[in-house]
C-alpha cells in the first residue's frame, strides 16, 4: 500500500498534524517485514553540475546474497530545472562507486572507486554521454578540488613513499616495559588513551605511527604534484580562494595531545606559490568549514567557543594572503539551532546552510552583511547533500519523511518548483502498508514542550487493544523526526503502536533545551518520557496500559535500563548498545570527554553523580523480560556494560537473553552488515510480541 496522500503532504510542504487515522481499503496488506530492507535504496552525495543541466549522485542497494551493500554513480538531466527523462546508471553496476564531484566547466566527473588492484581510488570520466571510460589523471591521487578557473587540483593524500608495517605502533615508543622476544610478542603495550576508536575493528596503534593526510597541488592536465603541507595532523574542508592565490583547510595541530580539554581545531591558509601555511584562528575555540566568498575577500566558517557551547556561523574579511583583516561577525548570534558547514550565494550577498529544527531538517539562509536566518526549504521531512549549480538557480538534494525513504529531488534556487526526480523505492512501498505518524505534543514541568510522534498498527480497527512500544533515540543530544525508521514500522506491521520523542537533551530544539539535562541523565528526561506514554496512551484508547514496551540504542539504551530500573511501567524491554554503570562504560569507552563534560568531572570527581546516574545502581527492581543486543567491537558503549546487565538480571530470576553481534561496531544499525541489521529487527520484534501478544504479562504496578 503506498500512503501516497501523507507522502505527499511530507514532501511537498503542507502543514500536517493528523496524517492518517483511519485505515485505508489497502490496510490488509502486510506491513513492512525485517527483510525487506534488502529492497530499501539510498540516495545520497548529491552534485548538481555547474550550469544546472545534470545531476549526479550515488545510488545504494543492498546486496543480500553478498552481505553487503554496493554504491553507483546515477545522472539526471535537467531541462529548466525539471528532470528530462529519466535518470540513468552513469557507472558500472559491477563496481563500488560513490562521491560524484564535478570539474568548474562540468566537462568532467570524479568519483571514488576501488577497481581491482589499482590502489588509486580517484577516477574522472568525460561527461559526453552515459559513462565514459573511466581514467586517472596522472598526479591526481586522492579526491579532486579545482580552482576556480579549472586550471589546477588540490588533493588531500599520503606521501607516495609511507610504507607502514602490519605491527607499527603495536608497541609503544615511550614503553618502559621489555620483552624477551620481540619477534614473537604479537600483542599490544598501550600508553596513550585513545588506542581504540568505535568504528575502526582493529585496536589502533600509538599516534606516533599514524600517517596524516598532506596538501598537494597538480596541474588539472595531470602532472608531477607538488605536496603543499607537511603538517602532522588531519585535514578536511580542502577550499580554494577565488583568486587561486589562497587554499583553505581545517585541522587541529593538538589533536594527539591527550592532556588537552579545550577545542582546538583552527583554520589554515596556504599559500600556492611557496606552500607557506598560516593558522588565520587563535584557541581556544574550533573553527571548521571555511568558505570563501565569490569575491575572495570574505571567508565563512562555523565556530564552537568550549564543549557545550552554541554553534555559531561567523563571516570575516580576509587580504589577498588570506589573513583576517578584521574580527569576524557573528551571523547566527540569537539564532538558537545549530549550522551546518557554509556556501555562499553565486552573488555572494547570502550565505546557504541547514539546520535540524523539530523533527526536520532543511536549507537556510541568512543575509552575509547580517539579518535574520530565514528556513529555504520547508515540509515535515529531512533533506540531505543539498548542491546547487554554480548560478544558485537550480538545486538538488535528497529527501525522506517518515513514509518515504530517501529519493532525489529538484528544485529552483529559492526552493520553489519542487520536482521528485526518482523512484527507486516504489516497488517496495507499493506492495507494504505503511502507517503515517501523528505529531503528537506533552508539557512537563511548568512550560516545557516535548514533541513526539504516534504510528498506529497496520490492523488497527477502532475497539481493539494493542500493546505500545516506546522508541529512544541516541545521543542524546541526536534527535528523530521525519526521516524513515525501518524498525518503527517493523513494529507497526507486527500490531503494536509505536511511540517515539525528542525529549529534554535532543536537538533542533534550542541549545537550552539541548543541554538542559546536564548533570541529570535519567532524572529529568524519565518525567518526557512517561508524560509522554501517559499521552498516549489518553489519546489512543486502544493503546493498553498493561502491554508497554520500551526499547533504544546508545543513550536509548542507557535510558531504556534506566526506566525499567526506576519505573513499573514496562512489561518488556530490548536495550540495544546501552550503558549500565557510568564508572566502568568511563574506564573502557573511547569517548570519555562526553561524561567529563555532562557531569561534570571524570569519576573519582564525580563519583556521588556516576553512580547515581548508573541504571545498575537500581537493578534489583528491574521486572521486565529484557533483550540486550550488542556488537562485540563496539568501542563507544562497550559490551563490559551488556555483560554486566546480563548477569545482573539472570541472576536476579529475570527473562533475559543477550545477542553478540561479532565484527561490529556502534553503528551496526546503520551501517552494519545487512544481515546482521535484518536478524537485529526480526530479534526485536519477536521478542516483543512473544511478552506482549502471544502471552499475557503480569502487571506489576503502574500503568493506567
Amino acid at each position: 500500500m503506498r500512503a501516497t496522500p501523507a507522502r505527499t503532504l511530507g514532501l511537498l510542504g503542507a502543514a500536517w498534524v493528523l496524517l492518517a487515522t483511519t485505515p485505508g481499503p489497502a490496510a490488509a496488506q502486510r506491513g513492512l517485514q525485517p527483510a525487506d530492507y534488502y529492497d530499501l535504496v539510498t540516495v545520497g552525495y548529491v552534485a548538481v553540475a555547474p550550469e544546472g543541466d545534470l545531476v549526479a549522485f550515488t545510488v545504494t542497494r543492498v546486496l543480500e546474497e553478498e552481505n553487503s551493500r554496493r554504491r553507483e554513480i546515477w545522472m539526471q538531466a535537467l531541462e529548466n530545472g525539471r528532470p528530462a527523462g529519466d535518470p540513468y546508471s552513469f557507472t558500472a553496476p559491477t563496481g563500488d562507486s560513490y562521491a560524484p564531484r564535478w570539474s568548474p566547466d562540468g566537462s568532467l566527473l570524479s568519483f571514488t572507486s576501488r577497481r581491482g588492484d589499482d590502489n588509486n581510488t580517484t577516477w574522472f570520466v568525460r561527461v559526453s554521454g552515459p559513462g565514459g571510460e573511466a581514467f586517472h589523471i596522472e598526479g591526481v591521487r586522492g579526491a579532486p578540488v579545482w580552482s576556480a578557473d579549472g586550471e589546477w587540483i588540490a588533493y588531500l593524500a599520503l606521501a607516495e613513499d609511507a610504507e607502514t608495517e602490519e605491527r607499527d605502533g603495536w608497541i609503544a615508543p615511550d614503553a618502559l616495559s621489555n620483552t624477551l622476544d620481540p619477534e614473537r610478542f604479537d600483542g599490544r603495550v598501550v600508553t596513550s588513551t585513545r588506542y581504540k576508536a568505535d568504528g575502526t575493528l582493529e585496536l589502533r596503534p600509538h599516534f606516533s605511527a599514524n600517517e596524516s593526510a598532506d596538501l598537494y597541488l597538480v596541474s588539472a592536465g595531470g602532472g608531477v604534484p607538488r605536496r603543499l603541507t607537511t603538517l602532522p595532523f588531519d585535514k578536511s574542508g580542502v577550499a580554494w580562494s577565488s583568486d587561486g592565490r589562497t587554499i583553505y583547510f581545517s585541522g587541529d595541530e593538538d589533536q594527539d595531545d591527550e592532556s588537552s580539554e579545550v577545542l582546538s581545531r583552527d583554520i589554515w591558509a596556504v599559500r600556492v606559490t611557496d606552500g607557506s601555511v598560516t593558522a588565520l584562528t587563535p584557541n581556544p575555540g574550533s573553527e571548521a568549514s571555511p568558505s570563501p566568498s565569490p569575491d575572495g575577500t570574505r571567508l565563512a566558517f562555523v565556530f564552537t567557543a568550549e564543549r557545550g557551547a552554541e554553534r555559531d556561523l561567523m563571516v570575516v574579511d580576509v587580504g589577498g594572503d588570506g589573513r583576517f583583516t578584521a574580527v569576524p561577525v557573528n551571523l547566527t548570534q540569537g539564532w538558537d539551532l545549530e549550522p551546518g558547514a557554509p556556501l555562499w550565494s553565486a552573488d555572494g550577498t547570502a550565505i546557504l546552510f541547514s539546520a535540524s529544527v523539530s523533527g526536520n531538517r532543511h536549507l537556510f539562509r541568512v543575509p552575509a552583511a547580517g539579518g535574520p536566518v530565514v528556513q529555504v526549504t520547508d515540509g515535515e521531512r529531512q533533506l540531505t547533500s543539498i548542491s546547487l549549480s554554480d548560478r544558485g538557480h537550480i538545486m538538488a538534494y535528497a529527501a525522506t519523511d517518515a513514509v518515504s525513504p530517501t529519493e532525489l529531488y529538484v528544485a529552483r534556487g529559492d526552493g520553489t518548483a519542487e520536482r521528485r526526480a526518482t523512484e527507486f523505492n516504489e516497488a517496495l512501498l507499493d506492495r507494504v502498508s505503511l502507517v503515517p505518524p501523528e505529531r503528537l505534543t506533552w508539557i512537563v514541568g511548568d512550560s516545557v514542550e516535548v514533541e513526539g510522534w504516534v504510528i498506529e498498527p497496520v490492523d488497527y480497527t477502532p475497539g481493539g487493544k494493542y500493546p505500545l512500544i516506546l522508541k529512544i533515540h541516541g545521543g542524546p543530544h541526536g534527535a528523530y523526526g521525519n526521516t524513515f525508521f525501518p524498525t518503527f514500522h517493523v513494529l507497526s506491521a507486527a500490531g503494536f503502536f509505536v511511540l517515539y520523542s525528542n525529549p529534554r537533551g535532543s536537538s533542533g530544539y534550542g541549545h537550552e533545551f539541548m543541554y538542559a539535562t546536564r548533570g541529570q541523565w535519567g532524572v529529568m528526561d524519565s518525567e518526557d518520557f512517561l508524560t509522554g506514554v501517559d499521552a498516549t496512551l489518553a489519546r489512543y484508547p486502544e493503546a493498553d496500559s498493561t502491554r508497554v514496551g520500551i526499547s533504544g540504542g546508545s543513550y536509548g539504551g542507557f535510558m531504556t535500563n534506566w526506566l525499567v530500573a526506576t519505573s513499573d511501567r514496562f512489561q518488556a524491554a530490548v536495550t540495544s548498545r546501552s550503558i549500565t554503570n557510568w564508572e566502568s562504560w568511563w574506564g573502557s569507552s573511547d569517548a570519555q570527554a562526553l561524561t567529563e563534560y555532562e557531569f561534570y568531572g571524570a569519576p573519582w570527581e564525580r563519583r556521588d553523580l556516576y553512580r547515581r546516574l548508573s541504571p545498575i545502581s537500581y537493578v534489583e527492581n528491574v521486572t521486565a523480560p529484557t533483550l540486550i543486543i550488542h556488537s562485540e567491537n563496539d568501542y563507544r558503549t562497550p559490551i563490559g556494560d551488556a555483560e554486566q546487565w546480563f548477569m545482573a538480571l539472570k541472576n536476579l530470576g529475570v527473562p533475559v537473553e543477550m545477542v553478540r553481534y561479532p565484527s561490529s561496531s556502534h553503528g551496526l544499525s546503520r551501517t552494519g552488515e545487512p544481515w546482521l541489521l535484518v536478524d537485529r529487527l526480526e530479534r526485536i520484534r519477536s521478542w516483543f510480541e512473544h511478552w506482549l501478544i502471544e502471552r499475557t504479562p503480569t502487571l506489576s504496578g503502574g500503568g493506567n
